[in-house]
């Protein structure tokens, strides 16, 4: 039976700020891709202004709370002392999970963007990039829920 480890107070900031961080991104992602699935299936004035709201979510509260998040994370490791050898399995999958994360919030992003723009050119026209930011914006939610499954259960 493991002993229950106690970390050291000064690594409790850190952490309190990569948990904040990952929780506002996990919470915004959700908003993200729940005006994008209305923006999908409205239509009119109303699936303009569902689209440009998922861009905003995606831009003002995804992207920043990424960077708290993955800033917070690195500071955290180098508290621990992890060098980068024989590191635990849930830290490799908090790095993969975040570094491909990354990439997909832009693509996203990117694809909100345009898809607002487009849309309120031709509110009545298709929806393909609106589509697709939606399927990232899921994607990405399942990929953090896998991961938060890693932070908190630590499998080796």
């Amino acid at each position: 039976m493991p002993l229950l480890i106690i970390r050291p107070d000064d690594w409790n900031f850190p952490l309190l700020l990569h948990v904040a961080g990952a929780m506002v991104m996990c919470g915004a992602l959700v908003v993200a891709a729940a005006t994008l699935l209305l923006a999908v299936r409205s239509s009119g004035d109303d699936r303009v202004s569902l689209a440009r709201f998922s861009f905003r979510i995606l831009l003002i509260g995804v992207l920043p709370a990424y960077i708290v998040m993955r800033g917070a994370a690195e500071w955290i490791y180098s508290k621990e002392g992890f060098s980068g050898d024989n590191d635990p399995g849930w830290i490799g999958i908090g790095y993969i999970t975040s570094d491909l994360g990354l990439l997909l919030i832009i693509i996203s992003t990117v694809l909100a963007g345009l898809a607002a723009r487009r849309i309120r050119a031709n509110p009545d026209g298709p929806s393909v990039m609106t589509r697709i930011s939606m399927a990232l914006t899921f994607i990405l939610i399942a990929a953090y829920v896998v991961a938060v499954w890693a932070m908190t259960t630590k499998p080796s």
